[in-house]
């Protein structure tokens, strides 16, 4: 089975949730006609950037507004949202939430950020996830995780193991550390024998440049798709017979030894 996959590598305007959504609108919207790919990918906090002290004010309160957005656009164009993640107020609360929409605008899961990047002062302002991030899309095992999550692979393995076949990370990862965001997302598509396609943003805001380079990577490690510094979109095709061949040559899961991994 063949999928078309874009990711919507854009500049995300610091804490304006309303020019946030008129660009993402457009930019679906452009996409679905250049590219008419089976899924889009947003990337992390989409909606409000890193304004994380006015996350009270800004948030989106259950997350109503973004989900009715996400739905509409998924049902109009007829397309998978992988709806990168916003910041969603829950009564005192604000978690950082990814939610995905099949082709019929139907909330398909919500998922939000287990691990908490205490450099950027998430702990401060968001409440960490403790749900998995698995999913099924266009009847294949999924999984979305979220920027830091990516750092610790028993997380990401914890979901290949339970079959995801597709990792979907979105991320507002910084410059300064590209090496490890390309380095990471390699390793965990050759590790786990399964496609990432990670969404990062590019541009910058007060603090942070951000680095872009949102990439597709097949189950040998290989970029079949990489984004510049620049908002751009990315699209490539994958091909998920890929990862049960690769799973095959070389049987990891079967060999793995778990009783001596606690």
């Amino acid at each position: 089975m063949n999928l078309t996959i874009s990711c919507l590598q854009i500049n995300i305007a610091f804490g304006d949730p309303e020019k946030n959504f008129k660009q993402v609108s457009q930019e679906i919207e452009k996409t679905v006609i250049t590219s008419k790919p089976d899924i889009i990918v947003l990337p992390e906090l989409w909606t409000t950037g890193y304004d994380l002290t006015r996350l009270d004010e800004i948030a989106d309160e259950n997350g109503a507004v973004s989900m009715k957005f996400l739905s509409e656009l998924a049902k109009k164009y007829s397309v998978n949202l992988v709806g990168g993640s916003i910041a969603k107020k829950v009564k005192e609360n604000v978690t950082n939430t990814m939610f995905t929409f099949n082709r019929e605008g139907h909330l398909i899961h919500e998922y939000s950020k287990a691990h908490l990047f205490q450099l950027m002062d998430e702990h401060l302002y968001l409440k960490g996830g403790n749900k998995t991030g698995l999913f099924t899309l266009e009847n294949i095992p999924s999984a979305g995780m979220i920027c830091y999550d990516i750092r610790f692979p028993e997380w990401l393995r914890a979901h290949t193991t339970k079959g995801a076949q597709v990792l979907y990370v979105v991320a507002e990862w910084p410059l300064a550390r590209l090496y490890h965001w390309r380095s990471l997302l390699i390793a965990r598509a050759i590790e786990n024998q399964c496609y990432v396609v990670a969404c990062n943003r590019a541009g910058a805001d007060l603090k942070n440049a951000f680095a872009g380079h949102s990439m597709i990577i097949d189950p040998w490690g290989e970029i079949i798709a990489e984004g510049s510094e620049e908002p751009e979109t990315i699209t490539a095709e994958i091909d998920l017979n890929k990862v049960i061949e690769v799973r095959k040559q070389i049987p990891i899961f079967n060999d793995r030894r778990k009783e001596l991994y606690d």
